[in-house]
């Protein structure tokens, strides 16, 4: 088991959900982050003052999968997510040591 985290932009969310429940994805994690990396904030005008926002609003994506959908699924968010501009965000793929549904008591693959 893989633990996906994807960090994108806001408005990609659903189109991105859509993408991953066409492929097979029961189920995923979203919270609301703030951050920064190459894109490094930006300025913006407010009632005529100019502002700094050094961190960029931003979606975290968590969703734990089988070994053999973890590519389908970050190859799925990869191409959904990109609009080939800075800032598009990132996937991380780490490994799972176990997991378990707590109303059934099932564990690893079966309580994915």
């Amino acid at each position: 088991m893989k633990l996906i985290i994807a960090v994108i932009k806001p408005f990609k969310l659903d189109d991105i959900r859509d993408s991953l429940k066409d492929i097979g994805v029961q189920g995923l994690m979203v919270s609301e982050v703030k951050g920064y990396g190459r894109q490094d904030g930006h300025s913006e005008i407010y009632r005529g003052a100019e502002y700094t926002v050094s961190f960029v609003p931003k979606l975290k994506l968590e969703l734990v999968l089988a070994d053999k959908d973890v590519s389908k699924a970050v190859d799925t968010i990869s191409e959904v997510a990109n609009s080939g501009k800075i800032g598009d965000g990132k996937i991380f793929v780490l490994p799972v040591e176990s997991a378990v549904r707590i109303r059934t008591g099932e564990k690893n693959e079966d309580a994915i």
